[in-house]
C-alpha cells in the first residue's frame, strides 16, 4: 500500500458551512468520529468503519469521509476509497488531505498516471498542514517513471517541509546509493 495518508490535523475553519446542522447532531457526529479514530487505531476496522459512518450520516464533513476512505483502504476497497475521498473534496476543495489520499490509492491500483494532478492539488491545497506527504508520494511517483532527478527534488521537498520523516529520509538514500 501507499504511504501516509489520512493525518490527523487542526486544520483553520473549513469551507463546510456546519451552520446548517443542529449543534447537538455536530457534537455527536464529532464524538462518532473521534471513538471511530481511536477503534481504527486499534486495528477494529469493521467498529470503525461504522462509526466514521454514523458521523457522517450525521454531519457529513471532509474530514470523515476521508478517514473513512483510509479505513476502507485497509479492507483493500481501493475503488471505494477513491470514491470516498472523491465525495470529501466535493465538500471541501481546499482539505489537502483526499487529494494526498486518493492519489495514493490510485497508485496502489497501477493507475499513476492518474495520481500526479491530485497530488499537486494536495500541495496547493490552502487546508493541508502535512505537505511532506504529498512531496514524498510525488518522488515515489516519479521515481517510478524512472525521473531520478525529479524523485530526488521531491524528496528533498519532504524533507523540508518535516526533517524527522523518516520514509522521505530513507527513499531519498536508497536513491542516492542508486544513482552512485
Amino acid at each position: 500500500m501507499g504511504e501516509q495518508r489520512a493525518h490527523r490535523q487542526n486544520p483553520s475553519q473549513p469551507a463546510v458551512d456546519y451552520s446548517l446542522w443542529r449543534d447537538q447532531d455536530r457534537d455527536l457526529a464529532m464524538q462518532f468520529f473521534e471513538k471511530a479514530f481511536e477503534e481504527q487505531m486499534r486495528g477494529h476496522l469493521g467498529c470503525a468503519m461504522k462509526l466514521y459512518q454514523q458521523s457522517i450520516d450525521l454531519c457529513p464533513t471532509p474530514e470523515a469521509l476521508t478517514f473513512l476512505a483510509w479505513t476502507v483502504s485497509h479492507t483493500g476497497d481501493l475503488e471505494q476509497a477513491v470514491a470516498l475521498c472523491r465525495q470529501a473534496i466535493a465538500l471541501d476543495p481546499e482539505f489537502g488531505n483526499p487529494y494526498n489520499d486518493m492519489a495514493s490509492y490510485l497508485m496502489d491500483l497501477g493507475r499513476g498516471e492518474e495520481a500526479e494532478p491530485w497530488l499537486l492539488r494536495a500541495l496547493e491545497a490552502p487546508r493541508y498542514e502535512c505537505r511532506h506527504y504529498a512531496w514524498f508520494n510525488l518522488g515515489r511517483l516519479r521515481e517510478t517513471r524512472g525521473n531520478l532527478a525529479g524523485a530526488r527534488e521531491c524528496y528533498l521537498r519532504s524533507l523540508a517541509e518535516c526533517p524527522e520523516y523518516p520514509m522521505a529520509r530513507r527513499h531519498l538514500m536508497a536513491l542516492i546509493s542508486r544513482l552512485n
